[in-house]
């Protein structure tokens, strides 16, 4: 699971988060503004979530150009529906449905993702998950992982984003997620490191839909090239994305600091 460069956007849901930044200068109006995203160009599908303490800020539209969205699509794929079918080469995942169709997301492939060959079973959901880096990770990759080695904390700074599902062979772990992620600009290329990850937008809406048990299978490069036409192969390696450890423990700490602040006052409230 790659590390995910961080919105500069407060981990508690706040208003200032979610309202509209509408500033007057020189008599005129400003264009409206979520964050750095104009409302005119909100993506729908792809604007704020409020989910539960957190607020998700809108995902700005240069990443969501052509294929880089979820989309109901006629089903290209040879499995039954209920099963989701990766495809590391195309960088979509699709969750094949009833009468042909399927959910198709877009999709960053790390290093772990691409290593994937058998099928395996989702028997785990969790919502805003923690993460801690593998043994594997931390010798493989020490310049990466070595600083996390603690793990983090699910919340806005989680490498594993708002959702994750747990592929198993049988009983076992594999250690391979499907999760969400704030590195924006990995979702349709690959990249040095990490699992399979989506927009944390398309995360939530996977997680929602996909029960427990659900088979995942890997489509083979053959199949992905007979099937998926000129998106084969598309996308660009990226370097792995380093975060300052300061500025991921930082955001933890934030959190946990609202966290108590927000307790206090409803204990005050409380007591009258």
């Amino acid at each position: 699971m790659a590390l995910s460069a961080l919105h500069r956007f407060p981990p508690r849901l706040t208003l200032g988060l979610a309202a509209l930044a509408l500033v007057a200068a020189c008599g005129a109006r400003e264009p409206e503004r979520i964050g750095d995203v104009l409302v005119d160009e909100i993506v729908p599908g792809y604007g704020v979530i409020a989910d539960g303490d957190y607020t998700l800020p809108p995902i700005p539209p240069q990443f969501l150009d052509g294929p880089n969205r979820r989309m109901l699509v006629a089903y290209p794929g040879d499995e039954e529906a209920g099963v989701i079918e990766v495809d590391i080469h195309a960088k979509f995942l699709y969750l094949v449905l009833e009468d042909g169709m399927a959910m198709r997301y877009p999709i960053g492939v790390g290093r772990l993702g691409r290593s994937i060959r058998s099928a395996t079973t989702i028997r785990l959901k969790r919502e805003w998950p923690g993460w801690t880096p593998t043994a594997n990770m931390l010798r493989t990759e020490p310049e990466v992982y070595g600083p996390f080695a603690q793990g983090v904390p699910g919340g806005l700074a989680s490498p594993l984003g708002a959702r994750a599902l747990y592929m198993y062979r049988g009983n076992r772990d594999t250690r391979y997620r499907i999760h969400g992620t704030n590195d924006l600009q990995s979702i349709g290329n690959s990249g040095s490191a990490g699992c399979i990850r989506l927009f944390n937008h398309d995360m939530i809406d996977l997680f929602e839909r996909v029960d427990i048990p659900t088979r995942v299978v890997m489509r083979s490069e053959e199949d992905s090239m007979r099937i998926e036409g000129d998106f084969f192969d598309r996308g660009e390696e990226l370097p792995p994305t380093i975060i300052d450890p300061e500025t991921i423990y930082g955001a933890v700490a934030e959190a946990e600091a609202a966290e108590a602040e927000a307790a206090l006052a409803e204990a005050e409230a409380a007591e009258g």
